[in-house]
């Protein structure tokens, strides 16, 4: 009997054997209005094996806009994005607390969690219950980047520096509204929760990695702990290159990490770190995605799996369709790794 896509996904987090490798496409709305075929060609030949859940929070009072449209977008937590390109989340050029002493513009969106958590739970469990699909918790807890939108990108990268001026804090407020969040995603019947931040430059972290481990590897752990003492696997995303901290966030017990491979040294991440995490993908954006030749990509999947693939477990086909992308490389990279897992060259 075959495996169901929640089977597989778990098979391949635990290095249990699947079936096939699971499948993961990121798609943002500039891809799939551009190239609505190639986008339902793959999800035809290429079925991904994720679900999210039913919306069960409510609305967010200060919430406006489209994040996804030209113009401005405010967030749950009131902070202002600036969009220039359609399909492509923008940036945030409004600082809410310019003022590191000055809090009271930081609030939490608690208003927005479940008003009747038994119902909401009920909610998510049927749909967990109704589908064989990897089902992700609705939620994304990012400590650094919400600091950042908070604080603007220049006086969180100074504030790192001394957070006993008042950084610490903000991020315990920060911080203590996502745990409250994932304690209602873990009571439930979700597979996994997940959890980012872009960490990265293109040649290195961009803070130093001992603070890095005082000030956000503790939250991290925090958020492992709670998913695996309740059943759930942690899944991470951080772009850029993390090399620097890999092993950390495998010693926090992060189950699957997306990470941008292709700026690191993919064979010493094989050397050192295969069979001890998932790679969640994925395939370069910048160079590879967009290329005009999708042997591009078909050698890029080789290379992947050169270093990392093993079919017990430990891979999982992602690639993100994202602004730029050219969809004949995002088919070719799901037939190539169709190939390697049944072992044709």
């Amino acid at each position: 009997m075959s495996q169901t896509s929640r089977e597989i996904v778990q098979r391949t987090l635990k290095f249990e054997n699947p079936e096939r490798l699971p499948r993961d496409l990121w798609a943002l709305p500039w891809a799939t209005k551009r190239f609505p075929e190639h986008f339902a060609e793959i999800q035809r030949r290429f079925p991904g094996d994720f679900r999210g859940t039913p919306n069960v929070f409510q609305p967010a009072p200060r919430q406006k806009g489209d994040m996804f449209a030209v113009g401005e977008y405010v967030d749950e937590w009131g902070c202002q994005f600036h969009n220039i390109h359609e399909g492509v989340i923008g940036e945030v050029k409004t600082v809410q607390i310019p003022d590191i002493e000055d809090l009271s513009a930081l609030m939490p969106p608690y208003e927005i969690l479940p008003a009747d958590p038994i119902k909401a739970r009920d909610i998510i469990n049927k749909f967990c219950a109704e589908t064989d699909y990897f089902v992700t918790a609705g939620c994304c807890p990012r400590p650094w980047e919400r600091y950042q939108f908070l604080r603007g990108s220049e006086n969180a990268l100074m504030d790192v520096m001394m957070p006993e001026e008042g950084m610490d804090k903000i991020l315990d407020i920060i911080h203590s509204y996502y745990m409250k969040e994932l304690e209602f995603w873990v009571t439930t019947d979700v597979d996994s929760i997940g959890f980012m931040d872009d960490w990265g430059s293109q040649w290195q972290l961009l803070i130093p990695p001992l603070i890095w481990r005082e000030l956000f590897k503790p939250l991290y752990k925090d958020y492992c702990d709670i998913a695996h003492a309740n059943g759930k696997f942690a899944f991470m995303h951080s772009d850029g290159y993390i090399s620097e901290v890999y092993s950390d966030i495998i010693e926090v017990g992060v189950d699957a990490l997306n990470s941008q491979l292709f700026v690191m040294d993919i064979a010493e991440l094989g050397r050192l770190y295969k069979g001890k995490i998932t790679f969640w993908g994925e395939i370069d954006r910048q160079h590879i995605l967009s290329s005009p030749n999708p042997q591009d990509g078909r050698d890029a999947v080789r290379k992947v799996a050169q270093h990392l693939y093993d079919p017990a477990g430990g891979i999982i086909a992602q690639c993100e369709f994202g602004p730029g992308a050219n969809p004949n490389i995002a088919i070719a990279v799901f037939e190539e790794w169709e190939k390697v897992q049944k072992g044709e060259e």
